[in-house]
Protein backbone atom coordinates (compact mmCIF):
# COMPACT_ATOMS: atom_id res chain seq x y z
CA UNK A 1 0.00 0.00 0.00
CA UNK A 2 1.46 3.43 -0.91
CA UNK A 3 2.24 5.90 1.84
CA UNK A 4 -0.84 7.91 2.74
CA UNK A 5 -0.70 11.67 3.28
CA UNK A 6 -0.44 13.00 6.84
CA UNK A 7 -3.54 12.70 9.02
CA UNK A 8 -5.03 15.46 11.16
CA UNK A 9 -8.19 16.06 13.21
CA UNK A 10 -10.93 18.67 13.32
CA UNK A 11 -12.67 19.11 16.68
CA UNK A 12 -15.97 20.84 17.50
CA UNK A 13 -15.78 20.09 21.24
CA UNK A 14 -19.15 18.35 20.88
CA UNK A 15 -21.20 18.08 24.08
CA UNK A 16 -22.82 14.75 24.82
CA UNK A 17 -26.41 14.97 25.95
CA UNK A 18 -26.30 15.44 29.75
CA UNK A 19 -22.57 16.23 29.94
CA UNK A 20 -21.09 19.53 31.08
CA UNK A 21 -18.82 21.72 28.97
CA UNK A 22 -16.04 21.00 31.47
CA UNK A 23 -16.36 17.26 30.90
CA UNK A 24 -16.50 17.82 27.15
CA UNK A 25 -13.29 19.82 27.13
CA UNK A 26 -11.53 17.25 29.31
CA UNK A 27 -12.51 14.64 26.72
CA UNK A 28 -11.15 16.90 23.97
CA UNK A 29 -7.81 17.12 25.76
CA UNK A 30 -7.61 13.32 26.10
CA UNK A 31 -8.54 13.00 22.42
CA UNK A 32 -5.81 15.46 21.36
CA UNK A 33 -3.20 13.73 23.51
CA UNK A 34 -4.09 10.37 21.99
CA UNK A 35 -3.86 11.83 18.49
CA UNK A 36 -0.42 13.21 19.33
CA UNK A 37 0.77 9.82 20.56
CA UNK A 38 -0.38 8.26 17.29
CA UNK A 39 1.47 10.81 15.15
CA UNK A 40 -1.43 12.89 13.86
CA UNK A 41 -0.11 16.15 12.45
CA UNK A 42 -2.69 18.78 13.49
CA UNK A 43 -5.57 19.29 15.87
CA UNK A 44 -7.85 22.09 14.76
CA UNK A 45 -10.89 23.61 16.46
CA UNK A 46 -13.83 25.14 14.62
CA UNK A 47 -15.57 28.39 15.56
CA UNK A 48 -19.35 28.10 15.96
CA UNK A 49 -21.74 30.32 17.90
CA UNK A 50 -25.18 29.91 19.44
CA UNK A 51 -25.25 26.15 18.82
CA UNK A 52 -26.32 24.04 21.77
CA UNK A 53 -24.09 20.98 21.70
CA UNK A 54 -20.94 22.67 20.31
CA UNK A 55 -18.57 24.33 22.78
CA UNK A 56 -15.78 25.65 20.54
CA UNK A 57 -17.03 29.25 20.27
CA UNK A 58 -14.00 30.75 22.08
CA UNK A 59 -11.69 29.11 19.57
CA UNK A 60 -8.40 30.81 20.44
CA UNK A 61 -8.91 30.07 24.14
CA UNK A 62 -9.36 26.37 23.40
CA UNK A 63 -6.36 26.33 21.09
CA UNK A 64 -4.23 27.62 23.95
CA UNK A 65 -5.70 25.05 26.33
CA UNK A 66 -5.10 22.12 23.97
CA UNK A 67 -1.59 23.32 23.06
CA UNK A 68 -0.77 23.62 26.76
CA UNK A 69 -1.89 20.05 27.40
CA UNK A 70 0.08 18.55 24.49
CA UNK A 71 3.73 18.73 23.43
CA UNK A 72 4.26 18.38 19.67
CA UNK A 73 1.04 18.28 17.67
CA UNK A 74 0.20 21.47 15.76
CA UNK A 75 -2.92 23.16 17.14
CA UNK A 76 -4.99 25.69 15.27
CA UNK A 77 -8.29 26.99 14.00
CA UNK A 78 -10.43 25.21 11.47
CA UNK A 79 -11.30 27.92 11.41
CA UNK A 80 -11.59 31.39 12.81
CA UNK A 81 -14.57 32.98 11.06
CA UNK A 82 -12.90 36.23 10.08
CA UNK A 83 -16.08 38.27 9.39
CA UNK A 84 -16.75 38.06 13.15
CA UNK A 85 -13.44 39.62 14.22
CA UNK A 86 -11.22 42.63 13.55
CA UNK A 87 -7.97 41.33 12.02
CA UNK A 88 -5.95 43.13 14.71
CA UNK A 89 -7.66 41.13 17.48
CA UNK A 90 -6.95 37.82 15.71
CA UNK A 91 -3.34 38.84 15.04
CA UNK A 92 -2.84 39.62 18.73
CA UNK A 93 -4.50 36.39 19.87
CA UNK A 94 -2.56 34.14 17.50
CA UNK A 95 0.65 36.10 17.98
CA UNK A 96 0.28 35.39 21.69
CA UNK A 97 -0.40 31.71 21.02
CA UNK A 98 2.63 31.45 18.74
CA UNK A 99 4.77 33.14 21.40
CA UNK A 100 3.60 30.62 23.99
CA UNK A 101 3.86 27.55 21.71
CA UNK A 102 6.45 28.37 19.03
CA UNK A 103 6.13 26.51 15.76
CA UNK A 104 2.90 24.75 16.76
CA UNK A 105 0.10 27.18 15.89
CA UNK A 106 -1.98 27.32 12.68
CA UNK A 107 -4.46 30.04 11.72
CA UNK A 108 -7.19 28.69 9.46
CA UNK A 109 -9.61 31.36 8.26
CA UNK A 110 -13.20 30.99 7.11
CA UNK A 111 -15.43 33.45 5.27
CA UNK A 112 -18.76 32.41 6.82
CA UNK A 113 -19.96 33.67 10.22
CA UNK A 114 -20.27 30.17 11.70
CA UNK A 115 -23.76 30.96 12.99
CA UNK A 116 -27.14 32.43 12.12
CA UNK A 117 -27.66 36.06 10.97
CA UNK A 118 -29.11 37.23 14.29
CA UNK A 119 -26.12 35.88 16.21
CA UNK A 120 -23.73 37.28 13.62
CA UNK A 121 -25.13 40.73 14.33
CA UNK A 122 -24.80 40.08 18.08
CA UNK A 123 -21.08 39.49 17.59
CA UNK A 124 -20.95 43.25 16.82
CA UNK A 125 -18.49 43.23 13.90
CA UNK A 126 -19.14 46.38 11.91
CA UNK A 127 -18.37 46.48 8.22
CA UNK A 128 -19.09 44.42 5.14
CA UNK A 129 -18.54 40.99 6.71
CA UNK A 130 -17.76 38.31 4.14
CA UNK A 131 -17.55 40.89 1.36
CA UNK A 132 -14.32 42.27 2.80
CA UNK A 133 -12.76 38.86 3.46
CA UNK A 134 -9.89 39.26 0.94
CA UNK A 135 -8.95 42.63 2.44
CA UNK A 136 -9.15 41.22 5.98
CA UNK A 137 -6.88 38.31 5.02
CA UNK A 138 -4.35 40.73 3.53
CA UNK A 139 -4.51 42.90 6.64
CA UNK A 140 -3.95 39.88 8.87
CA UNK A 141 -0.93 38.83 6.80
CA UNK A 142 0.53 42.31 7.24
CA UNK A 143 -0.08 42.33 10.99
CA UNK A 144 1.61 38.94 11.46
CA UNK A 145 4.47 39.82 9.13
CA UNK A 146 7.63 41.81 9.91
CA UNK A 147 7.13 45.33 11.22
CA UNK A 148 7.48 47.97 8.51
CA UNK A 149 9.00 51.43 8.99
CA UNK A 150 6.34 53.87 10.06
CA UNK A 151 3.69 51.17 10.48
CA UNK A 152 0.93 52.93 12.45
CA UNK A 153 -0.91 49.87 13.83
CA UNK A 154 1.07 46.96 15.20
CA UNK A 155 -0.02 43.61 16.61
CA UNK A 156 1.92 43.23 19.86
CA UNK A 157 2.36 40.25 20.23
CA UNK A 158 1.86 39.16 16.63
CA UNK A 159 4.18 41.22 14.47
CA UNK A 160 6.95 39.08 13.04
CA UNK A 161 5.49 35.78 14.23
CA UNK A 162 4.29 34.90 10.70
CA UNK A 163 1.81 32.35 12.00
CA UNK A 164 0.91 30.11 9.03
CA UNK A 165 -2.39 31.22 7.52
CA UNK A 166 -4.69 28.74 5.81
CA UNK A 167 -7.85 29.51 3.86
CA UNK A 168 -10.81 27.19 4.40
CA UNK A 169 -13.76 26.78 2.12
CA UNK A 170 -16.72 24.76 0.91
CA UNK A 171 -17.00 26.39 -2.54
CA UNK A 172 -14.65 27.63 -5.26
CA UNK A 173 -14.26 31.14 -3.83
CA UNK A 174 -11.65 30.43 -1.13
CA UNK A 175 -9.87 27.97 -3.42
CA UNK A 176 -9.34 30.80 -5.91
CA UNK A 177 -8.29 33.26 -3.21
CA UNK A 178 -5.87 30.77 -1.59
CA UNK A 179 -4.32 30.07 -4.99
CA UNK A 180 -3.97 33.77 -5.78
CA UNK A 181 -2.40 34.55 -2.37
CA UNK A 182 -0.17 31.48 -2.34
CA UNK A 183 -1.68 30.09 0.86
CA UNK A 184 -2.43 26.50 1.92
CA UNK A 185 -6.05 25.49 1.39
CA UNK A 186 -8.45 23.19 3.25
CA UNK A 187 -11.76 22.05 1.75
CA UNK A 188 -14.67 21.31 4.12
CA UNK A 189 -15.71 17.96 2.71
CA UNK A 190 -16.98 16.92 6.12
CA UNK A 191 -20.15 18.96 5.62
CA UNK A 192 -20.12 20.21 2.00
CA UNK A 193 -18.80 17.41 -0.21
CA UNK A 194 -20.32 18.50 -3.52
CA UNK A 195 -17.51 20.65 -4.96
CA UNK A 196 -14.40 19.06 -3.47
CA UNK A 197 -12.94 17.86 -6.79
CA UNK A 198 -13.51 21.18 -8.53
CA UNK A 199 -12.20 23.27 -5.62
CA UNK A 200 -9.01 21.24 -5.22
CA UNK A 201 -8.37 21.41 -8.99
CA UNK A 202 -9.00 25.17 -9.15
CA UNK A 203 -6.57 25.65 -6.27
CA UNK A 204 -3.78 23.62 -7.87
CA UNK A 205 -4.31 24.97 -11.39
CA UNK A 206 -4.17 28.60 -10.31
CA UNK A 207 -1.66 28.50 -7.44
CA UNK A 208 0.90 31.34 -7.35
CA UNK A 209 3.96 30.91 -5.11
CA UNK A 210 4.28 33.26 -2.14
CA UNK A 211 6.62 34.02 0.74
CA UNK A 212 4.69 31.50 2.85
CA UNK A 213 4.39 28.68 0.31
CA UNK A 214 6.28 27.87 -2.88
CA UNK A 215 3.99 25.06 -4.06
CA UNK A 216 0.29 24.26 -3.51
CA UNK A 217 -0.64 22.44 -0.32
CA UNK A 218 -4.22 21.19 -0.09
CA UNK A 219 -6.04 19.43 2.72
CA UNK A 220 -9.42 17.69 2.55
CA UNK A 221 -11.63 17.30 5.64
CA UNK A 222 -13.80 14.17 5.68
CA UNK A 223 -15.99 12.45 8.29
CA UNK A 224 -14.77 9.08 9.57
CA UNK A 225 -16.29 6.36 11.73
CA UNK A 226 -13.81 3.57 12.47
CA UNK A 227 -14.61 0.48 14.53
CA UNK A 228 -13.47 -3.12 14.96
CA UNK A 229 -16.26 -4.44 12.73
CA UNK A 230 -18.35 -2.95 9.92
CA UNK A 231 -21.48 -3.63 11.95
CA UNK A 232 -20.21 -1.68 14.95
CA UNK A 233 -19.21 1.22 12.69
CA UNK A 234 -22.73 1.33 11.24
CA UNK A 235 -24.13 1.38 14.77
CA UNK A 236 -21.77 4.13 15.97
CA UNK A 237 -22.57 6.23 12.89
CA UNK A 238 -26.15 6.72 14.05
CA UNK A 239 -24.86 9.36 16.50
CA UNK A 240 -23.80 11.58 13.61
CA UNK A 241 -27.02 10.71 11.73
CA UNK A 242 -29.09 11.97 14.65
CA UNK A 243 -26.98 15.09 14.97
CA UNK A 244 -27.15 16.10 11.33
CA UNK A 245 -30.88 15.41 11.36
CA UNK A 246 -31.18 17.80 14.33
CA UNK A 247 -29.18 20.39 12.38
CA UNK A 248 -31.58 20.18 9.45
CA UNK A 249 -34.54 20.48 11.80
CA UNK A 250 -33.10 23.48 13.64
CA UNK A 251 -32.86 21.54 16.91
CA UNK A 252 -30.06 21.51 19.53
CA UNK A 253 -26.96 19.57 18.46
CA UNK A 254 -26.25 17.51 21.58
CA UNK A 255 -24.45 14.25 20.80
CA UNK A 256 -26.86 11.39 21.37
CA UNK A 257 -26.10 7.72 22.01
CA UNK A 258 -26.13 5.45 18.95
CA UNK A 259 -29.31 3.55 18.16
CA UNK A 260 -29.91 0.14 16.60
CA UNK A 261 -31.94 1.68 13.78
CA UNK A 262 -32.79 5.13 12.44
CA UNK A 263 -36.12 3.80 11.20
CA UNK A 264 -38.86 5.97 12.61
CA UNK A 265 -36.42 8.78 13.47
CA UNK A 266 -36.23 10.21 9.96
CA UNK A 267 -38.29 10.16 6.80
CA UNK A 268 -36.97 9.19 3.36
CA UNK A 269 -36.21 12.77 2.37
CA UNK A 270 -34.32 13.46 5.59
CA UNK A 271 -32.37 10.22 5.22
CA UNK A 272 -31.30 11.23 1.72
CA UNK A 273 -30.25 14.69 2.94
CA UNK A 274 -28.17 13.25 5.79
CA UNK A 275 -26.50 10.76 3.47
CA UNK A 276 -25.73 13.53 0.98
CA UNK A 277 -24.19 15.59 3.81
CA UNK A 278 -21.97 12.58 4.65
CA UNK A 279 -21.14 11.67 1.05
CA UNK A 280 -17.40 11.56 1.78
CA UNK A 281 -17.69 9.65 5.06
CA UNK A 282 -15.21 6.84 5.66
CA UNK A 283 -17.00 4.05 7.52
CA UNK A 284 -16.07 0.58 8.71
CA UNK A 285 -13.20 -1.53 9.99
CA UNK A 286 -9.60 -1.02 8.83
CA UNK A 287 -10.09 -3.17 5.72
CA UNK A 288 -13.10 -1.12 4.65
CA UNK A 289 -11.32 2.13 5.49
CA UNK A 290 -8.33 1.12 3.36
CA UNK A 291 -10.57 0.42 0.37
CA UNK A 292 -12.38 3.72 0.80
CA UNK A 293 -9.16 5.67 1.23
CA UNK A 294 -7.67 4.05 -1.88
CA UNK A 295 -10.71 5.09 -3.89
CA UNK A 296 -10.70 8.64 -2.52
CA UNK A 297 -6.98 9.23 -3.02
CA UNK A 298 -7.03 7.74 -6.52
CA UNK A 299 -9.63 10.36 -7.45
CA UNK A 300 -7.90 13.54 -6.17
CA UNK A 301 -4.50 15.02 -5.39
CA UNK A 302 -4.37 16.02 -1.74
CA UNK A 303 -1.45 16.66 0.62
CA UNK A 304 -3.20 15.97 3.93
CA UNK A 305 -6.43 14.47 5.26
CA UNK A 306 -8.31 15.92 8.22
CA UNK A 307 -10.91 13.74 9.92
CA UNK A 308 -14.00 14.57 11.93
CA UNK A 309 -14.85 11.64 14.18
CA UNK A 310 -18.37 11.95 15.59
CA UNK A 311 -18.54 9.04 18.05
CA UNK A 312 -20.52 9.22 21.30
CA UNK A 313 -18.32 7.15 23.62
CA UNK A 314 -15.00 8.96 24.30
CA UNK A 315 -13.08 5.68 24.61
CA UNK A 316 -14.48 4.37 21.31
CA UNK A 317 -13.68 7.72 19.72
CA UNK A 318 -10.05 7.43 20.78
CA UNK A 319 -9.98 3.82 19.57
CA UNK A 320 -11.19 5.04 16.19
CA UNK A 321 -7.96 7.02 15.98
CA UNK A 322 -5.99 3.80 16.61
CA UNK A 323 -7.75 2.22 13.64
CA UNK A 324 -7.28 5.25 11.41
CA UNK A 325 -3.59 5.34 12.27
CA UNK A 326 -3.30 1.70 11.16
CA UNK A 327 -4.43 2.69 7.66
CA UNK A 328 -1.49 5.06 7.28
CA UNK A 329 1.29 2.54 7.87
Amino acid sequence: MPQRPPYSLLELASVREGDSVGTTLANSVAYARHAEQLGFQRFWLAEHHNMEGISSSATSVLIGHIAGQTERIRVGSGGVMLPNHPPLVIAEQFGTLESLYPGRIDLGLGRAPGTDPVTARALRRDGLGAEQFPEDVARLQELLGPLQPGQPVKAIPGAGTEVPIWLLGSSLYSAQLAAMRGLPYAFAGHFAPRLYREALKVYRDHFQPSAQLDAPYAMLAVPAIAADTPEEAEFLATTSHQRILALFRGQPLWMKPPVESMAGLWNAGEQASVQDFLALQLLGDTAALNRQLDALLADIEVDELMFTVDIYDPAKRRHALDLLAQTQA
